[in-house]
Formats: structure tokens, C-alpha cells, sequence
């Protein structure tokens, strides 16, 4: 074991779990009509807590487990069997590395969050996102991280894919499932309402960009010089990104404002992660800068063009953002265009399948959308008991 490590990887677990809660609740809830800010909050707090149990439970072994198929991990690994405090991956506790992980198992279906809101069924999101996180989400972490068929060695044969902190593991299959759940579930009633409150966005983005040193910079799973250069291109991509995102927003409307800005920023963090362990500070410039305009029309295409109710733009900005990150790691050369190109083909094909598949099962056991009144009404009343906010607001 090596202390520092071991120090660095509990900082930044932290700070991935600081991401979730309070980060991506406050980015999405600042962005909804304040009658549903709550409802928001509780999907985000309910499904960190949902996924860390089943992490423990069953994920980590799925996506970490001992695999001779490639496949999947297998469950050996289940309720930690032979975990221990002195049990190692690699240079640090076998206990913290599955710490860790756990909080990007909890990350990942939260941001799914953000296609569904203001017109979800409570039970959906909690039946759904289980079964999404042990059968589609786990699954792919151990394809891409646990040695299996996309690793080196895999399908692609001695170089397999590079995604260092979840360009596909984490945004392609959330921006996907996002995509599938917003045209399943059809168009809120008023879709044209602007968020409540764009200074919880900008505090909610704020905590996301610090909290992502933890995502990428963690998945060094070292202390050293590799780690400190994840964190500085992460956050330079993250810059650029907002400012172009800004200035693309002045060309097109006359105006800048501070939820484009941020939401930049975003972009730019989703579209830095997968190569933030491959590339250096100018090229992290130049996909950032890229990842401000490029999202932005995605947002574009998919709210205006496709009329697909995304709320959130979550496929917008981090499947956009994820693949695109993933695939300037070939066209800077940090990686083979094969496997590049076939480990989001596979991801995506997987994703697909397995996200329509269980939308079909799980809304035949509990509602999928709340009736019309719940919406109109608000989901924090209306579903919680709750009010944040004066209704007038």
C-alpha cells in the first residue's frame, strides 16, 4: 500500500460523491420550475443512496469481479466476499478503490436524471435505476475498466480502448438512456418554462467543476505527476468550454447569459474525461473549445429540430460531450481508431438495448409518467408532501 495514494483516492472520492450531492442536485434543480426543485433532489439523494447499497450488494463485483468470458465480473466479488482492510487493488485499499468506484456508480444514473424531470413517476426512478445501474452500467465498467472484452487484450486485441474516467463508461450510456427515457416519456406540458433560479445553477456547476479534479484526477489512483496533469487539462477544457459556449451564445442571440455559461462548463468537463489521462494542456484547450460550440448545437438539434423533450439537455452535453472526448483521444493519437470507434458502437448498441428493454418492464410494474394534474400541480407537492417555494414563484 502507498499512503499518499491512499490519501489522494480519499480526497477524491469525496469529491466525486461532492459532485452528486449537492452538485448535480442544485445544476438540475436551479434548471426546473420551482413547484419540482424538490422532486429533484430527492431522485438525486434517493439514487445515491439506492446505488451505493446495490454497489455493495452486487454492482462492484459485476464490474470488477474475476471474468473468464470478459463479459462480466460474476458475483464473487458480492457483499465484498474476502474483502478485507488489508486487501489491495493495486497500490491502495481494496476497500477505498471500491469506495470509489461506488461514487461513480452512484453518479452515472443521477445524471439521468435530468431528461425525466417535472413528469416522472418516484418508483420508476427508483426501480429503473437500479436495474439500469447492475445490468447496463456495470457491465460496461468491467468491459472498459475490469479487464474485460474492450481492454487491452480484448476484442481489439492488444490496445483496447482508452477511456480514462468515464467518456463511455459514464456519459455516453447516461446521455443514451437520458435520450431513450425523454422520447418514451413524451414532452412536459409546458416545455418552454425558463429555470427558477440560475444562481443555483451556477453553485451547482461550480461544485460540479471542483468536484470533477476528484472524478478525473482520481482515476490516476495515484498521487503523482500523471494525476496532477488530469486535473489541470480538466480544468482547462472546462474554461475554454465556457467561454466559447458564451461567445457562440453572443454571436447567435445578441447575449451571453450565465446558464449558457456554466452549462460550458459542463461540456467542457464531459468532453475532457475520457482523455484527461492522455492528452496535455493544449490539447485539453482545443477539445474544450470545441465541446462549448459542438454541445450547443446538439442542444439545438435535439430541443428544436428532433422536438425531443430532454429537459436537461443531458444527452445534449454529456453523450455529445462523452463521445466526442472519446474520440479525439484517436485523432491526438493517444488511441486506435478501432477500438475507439467500436467500444462506443458496442457501449451504445448495449445501452440502447438494455435501456428500451427495461423501460418496457419496469413501467408495466409501477407508472412511468404521473398523471396530468400531478404535473400541472407540481411533483413536490403533489408526490412528496413538500414546497420549496411559493407557489406564485
Amino acid at each position: 500500500m502507498n499512503g499518499a495514494d491512499t490519501a489522494w483516492i480519499i480526497v477524491a472520492t469525496a469529491l466525486v460523491l461532492f459532485m452528486t450531492l449537492p452538485g448535480l442536485a442544485l445544476f438540475y434543480g436551479g434548471l426546473v420550475r420551482a413547484r419540482n426543485v424538490l422532486s429533484v433532489f430527492m431522485h438525486c439523494y434517493a439514487i445515491a443512496c439506492l446505488m451505493s447499497v446495490l454497489w455493495f450488494v452486487a454492482g462492484y463485483s459485476i464490474a470488477f469481479g474475476p471474468s473468464e468470458s470478459g463479459f462480466w465480473g460474476g458475483l464473487d466479488l458480492a457483499f465484498l466476499n474476502g474483502v478485507t482492510a488489508e486487501s489491495l487493488s493495486g497500490t491502495l485499499p481494496e476497500i477505498l478503490f471500491f469506495a470509489f468506484q461506488m461514487t461513480f456508480a452512484i453518479i452515472t444514473p443521477a445524471l439521468i436524471v435530468g431528461a425525466y424531470v417535472e413528469r416522472i413517476g418516484f418508483g420508476f426512478v427508483l426501480l429503473f435505476s437500479s436495474l439500469w445501474m447492475l445490468l447496463c452500467y456495470a457491465p460496461v465498467v468491467h468491459w472498459v475498466w475490469g479487464g474485460g472484452m474492450l481492454a487491452d487484450g480484448g476484442i481489439f486485441g492488444e490496445t483496447g480502448v482508452r477511456d480514462f474516467a468515464g467518456g463511455i463508461v459514464v456519459h455516453e450510456t447516461a446521455g443514451l438512456a437520458a435520450l431513450l427515457l425523454a422520447m418514451m416519456l413524451g414532452r412536459r406540458h409546458n416545455a418552454t418554462t425558463p429555470p427558477h433560479n440560475p444562481g443555483m445553477v451556477m453553485i451547482g456547476a461550480a461544485m460540479l467543476w471542483v468536484g470533477w479534479f476528484g472524478f478525473n484526477g482520481g482515476s490516476q489512483l495515484a498521487a503523482d505527476g500523471g494525476a496532477a496533469m488530469a486535473l489541470t487539462v480538466t480544468h482547462l477544457s472546462a474554461a475554454a468550454a465556457s467561454l466559447t459556449w458564451a461567445l457562440w451564445e453572443r454571436i447567435k442571440f445578441g447575449r451571453a447569459s450565465l446558464v449558457g455559461l456554466v452549462t460550458g462548463t459542463i461540456a467542457g468537463l464531459a468532453s475532457i474525461t475520457p482523455a484527461s489521462g492522455f492528452v496535455g494542456p493544449v490539447e485539453a484547450l482545443i477539445i474544450g473549445g470545441v465541446a462549448g460550440i459542438l454541445c450547443q448545437e446538439a442542444v439545438n438539434l435535439i430541443r428544436n429540430t428532433a422536438k425531443i423533450d430532454d429537459t436537461l439537455d443531458v444527452f445534449a452535453v454529456h453523450g455529445v460531450g462523452g463521445i466526442f472526448g472519446t474520440i479525439m483521444i484517436a485523432v491526438f493519437g493517444a488511441g486506435a481508431w478501432a477500438a475507439q470507434l467500436g467500444s462506443l458502437a458496442i457501449v451504445g448498441a448495449w445501452t440502447v438495448v438494455v435501456t428500451l428493454v427495461l423501460i418496457f418492464v419496469v413501467r408495466l410494474i409501477t407508472p412511468m409518467r404521473v398523471d396530468e394534474e400531478t404535473e400541472d400541480s407540481g411533483l413536490d407537492i403533489a408526490v412528496h408532501g413538500e414546497r420549496a417555494y411559493d407557489m406564485s414563484s
